[in-house]
């Protein structure tokens, strides 16, 4: 018999009770609420079981430990005392009709609060009403108020692309969290969750006392899947899909690593999954399919990307400080903490000695969705276009065959509209990069090595294939300055067949013009 999997299902109540799978957090969850009375912040990408947390908070604070038998917080010290929860949920508004939407979302969640406590509902504004509902619950129940806010930031996201909405939303969002400012000392715990944190002038700006968990490694773990914690937890599915698929469980579990695992969230070498792609994974018979991707759009990012003009190719070694990732102000969009704080980059290592964190795609799900995503927006290719690359490409590659691989790129740039082509060198090795990395080819350029940088280096199996490109010069020319620099050396001990190709491209036709292929046996040059 399958067990549930809690797809979709944010209320720790509901799975508790109706025998879902629970990955136990709440040792973790200890942690904090044991750590002293506060307000804290946490921003995570969508779909990664904030919300559950919120739930869980909540029903800590309720005392309502019958729904923690069991789990690891029911054996630790931890005095089950009821608190009155205002847990307020920002999610489900459309607040794309701006302040109206935002003030019937944020009074629908407070009346329901004001409901639950038996305390008057009134006041004449957003800010003024959450102010007197705080205090009617502290005179009336003679305990400190919890306020719990999942997902703070969506009435701001919703309208990124409106300015003057935004601003009118966010003004008077600032006033509204300024409230958890004035009434601390009739509160016992805050918890915000969000995506983004605006920061500085911004909504943070009044919530000096906040403490911001998001970088904290105690807390890296605290949403998300460990690899432990897979394989604990999820052992039948594990089985039922190795017994379904005939793999073996080596291969297999690599594989999930590599398509859904990678998220990370701190200096703390700890990496987790995406609770989203794992359950619809193992909901569909373990088919390797872009779940988390699918359920949103990164179109505002990519537009971001093209206005700052940044490096498409050079994504998977951008660089930020501490102060980066709080730069998310609609007067100062930068396009790295976009990235991070929505999920489509992540943390890869830290350098202590500068203080920078740097960043790439967490995993293949992730990695070649979006280049799919920025082909489709940068290039518009017609369908054609991309089904002439999308078998053809891959295959020659994985049989060692250049001239096949070069073909079906030729036939994709013959295809696209005659506007969009810019006649640049960076244009032609742009789209040559995203077209492999879309269609799931290992692929990086501007490769940095001792002896110079590499246009685009792509590896399989058993191949590795030194790209240089040339849009003024020849393929000659481009094959020579492999073999100069020495580009293939550090690959000499792989055991793969180094092919090393030099390409020309052809302004008056506006696609590739010629090509040159060298290739060394394996592990010699």
């Amino acid at each position: 018999m399958k067990r549930l999997l809690p797809i979709g299902i944010q209320g720790f109540a509901k799975i508790r009770g109706s025998d879902y799978i629970y990955v136990d957090k709440t040792a973790r969850i200890h942690r904090l609420v044991s750590s002293g009375e506060g307000a804290f912040f946490l921003s995570r990408p969508r779909r990664f079981g904030k919300s559950l947390l919120c739930s869980t908070l909540g029903a800590i604070f309720e005392g309502r430990r019958e729904l923690f038998k069991g789990l690891a917080i029911d054996s630790l010290d931890w005095e089950w005392k009821k608190h009155p929860v205002v847990h307020l949920d920002l999610n489900p508004g459309n607040y794309s009709e701006g302040l109206v939407e935002m003030h019937a979302t944020i009074n629908r969640g407070l009346e329901l609060c004001a409901r639950k406590y038996d305390v008057p509902f009134v006041g004449e504004t957003i800010s003024d009403r959450f102010a007197r509902l705080i205090h009617a619950i502290r005179e009336r129940w003679n305990e400190r108020v919890v306020v719990i806010v999942d997902e703070y930031d969506k009435p701001m996201l919703g309208t990124i692309d409106e300015p003057q909405v935004h601003k009118k939303i966010r003004a008077e969002l600032k006033g509204f969290y300024g409230v958890l400012k004035s009434c601390d000392e009739h509160l016992k715990f805050v918890f915000l969750t969000g995506v983004t944190k605006f920061s500085h002038v911004s909504v943070f700006s009044d919530l000096n006392h906040l403490v911001d968990l998001t970088l904290n490694p105690q807390y890296a773990d605290l949403c998300g899947i460990t690899q432990e914690e897979l394989e604990q937890s999820f052992g039948p599915e594990i089985d039922g899909v190795l017994e379904n698929t005939g793999r073996s469980r080596e291969n297999y579990i690599a594989e999930l690593r590599r398509f859904y695992n990678g998220y990370r969230f701190s200096k703390k070498h700890l990496k987790v999954y995406n609770p989203f792609g794992l359950l619809n994974h193992f909901s569909n018979e373990g088919e390797f399919l872009p779940y988390w991707y699918e359920t949103g759009t990164p179109t505002f990012l990519i537009n971001i990307i093209i206005k700052q003009r940044i490096n498409i190719a050079d994504l998977r070694d951008l660089r930020v400080g501490y102060e980066d990732f709080r730069k998310y102000d609609i007067e100062d969009m930068r396009a790295e903490p976009l990235l991070y704080q929505s999920g489509y980059l992540t943390i890869a290592d830290y350098d202590e000695d500068m203080n920078q964190f740097a960043l790439d795609y967490p995993n293949e799900e992730v990695r070649t969705s979006f280049a799919k995503s920025l082909l489709e927006q940068c290039f518009q290719p017609s369908q054609e276009a991309s089904s002439c690359v999308k078998t053809r490409l891959p295959q020659a590659l994985l049989k060692g065959d250049v001239d096949g691989a070069m073909e079906a790129l030729r036939s994709f740039f013959a295809l696209i509209p005659y506007d969009i082509i810019k006649e640049t060198e960076n244009y032609y090795e742009t789209a040559i990069h995203i077209i492999f990395t879309a269609f799931g080819m290992n692929c990086r350029s501007e490769v940095r090595i001792a002896s110079g940088r590499i246009d685009t280096l792509v590896e399989t199996k058993n191949f590795v294939y030194c790209f240089e490109f040339k849009l003024k010069g020849t393929a000659k020319e481009a094959l020579a300055q492999i073999d100069t620099k020495d580009y293939l050396l550090p690959w000499a001990g792989s055991g793969k067949t180094l092919f090393k190709v030099g390409v020309s491209f052809d302004l008056e036709k506006r696609n590739i013009g010629e090509w040159i292929t060298g290739n060394n046996p394996p592990s010699s040059l």
